[in-house]
C-alpha cells in the first residue's frame, strides 16, 4: 500500500536560539501549528468517513472499560464538578454534565484504559485518538455542530502526527503526550474558530506543561499511564480558556535557550523539520492512522495474532522447550525481554503491565485463541499454573532485519510483526513469522466501518442495553448534521443499574 497522505506540506526547520539571537514570531513552530490550527479548510468526505470511525471506536474502548477503578476514579472527580449546559461524561445519562475539563478528563480516561483504540507510528509513537474526547467536550458546552468537531479532530491528529513525525520524545524518554498538549489545543482552537494569537499563546502553554518522562510505561505500570491523556486535556482546555481571557505564555517555546528542546529533548544543538500542511490544504494526518483488534499495546499486536493462528498446530503446549520472537528493536525493548522489567513475567503484576508484556499476550492467546479485554487479563488468568510455566518460556530479540523493515520507512509502510521460533523438546522446531497485525490497512483483516461497528457492539454489551447502542450509532453517523443541541447525544450511557458509583474519602 502507497502512502495515501498527498497533502502539500511546507517543512519548518526548528532549532534552538542563541542568547540574543532574534526569531520573528512567524517563524516560530507554536505559530506555525496555531496557523494549521485557524485555517478553515473543508474536510474531504474519506476523512469525515474516518472520523466517524474513530468516534465509534472511543466509544467501544470506553464502554469495555466504565467499571474499571481508574475510570470510576476519574469520573467520580469530574461528578464533583456539575456545570449545567456543560460536557457529557461518558457512562452517564447526556443530562448529567460537568465542566468540560473534567469531562474531558473523565472521557479520556476510559477510553485510554484499555489501551484499545488508534495509533500512529513514525519518529515517535502515538494515540491521536487520545484527541477526540477534549475537542468533543469543549464543543458541547461552547454550543458548536458536528461540523465544528470534525475540524476539531482532524486539526488535532495532523498536529499530533506532524509533531510525532519531526520531533522524537522517546529517544529521550519523554512520554508522547508532550505531543499531545500542543495538538488538543490546536483541536479545541478549530473548534473555536479563535484568532492565530490567541491559538498560539494557548499552544505554546499546553506544550509548556505536557512534558513528562517515560516512566509512566516502565516497570510496575500504574494506572497513571490511562489517566495521562486526560490530564493533559483539562491543561489544554485551560490553557485555551486563559489566552482567550488575553494570557501570554512562555515564548518561543520550542526554541528558546530555556525551551522543551533545548531542556528536554535533544538540547542546545538538536534540529528538527516538522511537516505542516500548505495554507488551504485538507488535513490529512488521520488516513495515516489505524486502530487495534487487541486490547493491548501495538508492538503486541502482530504477535497475538500469530500465536492465535499457532494454536492450530501445536497441539501441546508442555512439550514447548522455548519461544523465542524476533522482531523490532520498539517490540523488543518496550514490550519484551529487552525492557528487562521482571514485572513482565510477573503473574501478579497490573492489568497496565500485562497488557504491555508481549511475552504474557502471546502465552494466552496462543492457549486460548483470544486476547479478551477482560478475561485474559482477569488475576486468576494471569495465575494459572500452566500459563505462567508456558509465558516463562518465552522471550524476545532484537532483529536487525525487522529494524530495517519499520525505521526510516512511511507510516503505513512500516512492518509491526514478527518471526516465532518455536523449539520442542524432541529437538524439533516450527517457525511462522508475520508483516503486520490482521487489521493493520495492509493486513489480512484490515478494518472497515462493520468492523468499527461490530467492536463497538462486543465491548459494549452487558454494559450498554442494546437500544442505547443502537441509538448512539445512528446519531454518530449523521456527524457532519449534527446541530449544536443534538451533540451531547454523541455520548454512550451504560445501564445505570450495572454503572459503578464507589464512594471515595477524598478532596473532591
Amino acid at each position: 500500500m502507497k502512502n495515501e497522505r498527498t497533502t502539500a506540506v511546507r517543512h519548518h526547520k526548528v532549532r534552538v536560539r542563541a542568547p540574543g539571537e532574534k526569531l520573528a514570531r512567524d517563524s516560530q513552530l507554536a505559530w506555525g501549528i496555531a496557523e494549521v490550527a485557524t485555517d478553515r479548510v473543508p474536510s474531504p468526505p474519506e476523512i469525515v468517513e474516518i472520523v466517524i470511525d474513530r468516534v465509534i471506536d472511543n466509544a467501544a474502548a470506553a464502554a469495555a472499560a466504565f467499571n474499571s477503578d481508574p475510570v470510576a476514579s476519574a469520573r467520580a472527580q469530574a461528578l464533583a464538578h456539575p456545570r449545567t449546559g456543560g460536557a457529557a461524561i461518558l457512562g452517564l445519562p447526556r443530562g448529567q454534565t460537568a465542566h468540560c475539563e473534567w469531562a474531558a478528563w473523565a472521557n479520556c480516561a476510559a477510553v485510554r484504559e484499555l489501551d484499545y483504540h488508534d495509533n500512529f507510528f513514525d519518529l515517535d509513537p502515538c494515540h491521536p485518538g487520545d484527541n477526540i474526547q477534549p475537542v468533543l467536550a469543549v464543543a458541547q458546552q461552547c454550543n458548536r455542530t458536528g461540523e465544528d468537531v470534525i475540524r476539531g479532530i482532524v486539526t488535532a491528529y495532523e498536529i499530533q502526527i506532524d509533531l510525532a513525525k519531526g520531533i522524537p520524545l522517546n529517544l529521550f524518554n519523554i512520554d508522547h503526550i508532550a505531543h499531545l498538549g500542543p495538538a488538543m489545543t490546536a483541536g479545541v482552537a478549530a473548534v473555536l474558530d479563535l484568532p492565530v494569537e490567541t491559538a498560539y499563546q494557548a499552544i505554546q502553554q499546553s506544550a509548556h506543561v505536557s512534558y513528562s518522562t517515560r516512566q509512566a510505561r516502565k516497570g510496575a505500570i500504574s494506572s497513571w499511564k490511562g489517566h495521562a491523556p486526560g490530564h493533559v486535556a483539562k491543561l489544554a482546555i485551560e490553557a485555551v480558556d486563559r489566552a482567550m481571557r488575553g494570557e501570554t505564555s512562555p515564548s518561543p517555546l520550542y526554541e528558546g535557550e530555556y525551551s522543551v528542546i533545548a531542556g528536554m529533548v535533544g538540547g542546545p544543538k538538536a534540529t528538527y523539520t516538522v511537516p505542516l500542511p500548505e495554507k488551504g490544504e485538507p488535513k490529512r494526518g488521520i488516513l495515516e492512522t489505524f486502530t487495534k483488534e487487541h486490547a493491548a499495546g501495538y508492538h503486541g499486536q502482530a504477535a497475538v495474532d500469530l500465536a492465535i493462528r499457532m494454536r492450530g498446530v501445536i497441539k501441546d503446549f508442555e512439550a514447548i522447550e522455548s519461544i523465542v520472537i524476533e522482531s523490532k528493536r520498539y517490540t523488543h525493548v518496550g514490550m519484551g525481554s529487552g525492557s528487562s522489567d521482571p514485572e513482565k513475567w510477573d503473574p501478579n503484576a497490573s492489568r497496565e503491565t500485562l497488557d504491555h508484556s508481549l511475552m504474557y499476550m502471546f502465552a494466552v492467546a496462543l492457549q486460548d485463541g483470544e486476547l479478551h479485554h477482560a478475561r485474559s487479563y482477569a488475576p486468576e488468568r494471569a495465575r494459572r499454573p500452566d500459563t505462567v510455566r508456558l509465558w516463562r518460556k518465552i522471550r524476545t530479540v532484537e532483529d536487525p532485519a525487522w529494524n530495517r523493515r519499520y525505521d526510516g520507512l512511511p507510516p503505513l509502510q512500516k512492518d509491526h510483526g514478527c518471526r516465532a521460533v518455536f523449539t520442542f523438546k524432541n529437538g524439533e522446531t516450527i517457525v511462522d513469522e508475520i508483516a503486520v497485525p490482521n487489521a493493520h490497512p495492509r493486513g489480512a483483516t484490515p478494518y472497515r466501518r462493520e468492523d468499527y461497528v461490530r467492536k463497538f457492539l462486543k465491548l459494549s454489551e452487558g454494559i450498554v442495553t442494546r437500544g442505547e447502542a443502537d441509538r448512539f450509532l445512528s446519531v454518530v453517523h449523521r456527524l457532519p448534521k449534527l446541530g449544536a443541541d443534538e451533540l451531547r447525544d454523541l455520548n454512550v450511557e451504560a445501564d445505570q443499574a450495572l454503572l459503578r458509583r464507589p464512594v471515595y474519602r477524598a478532596i473532591f
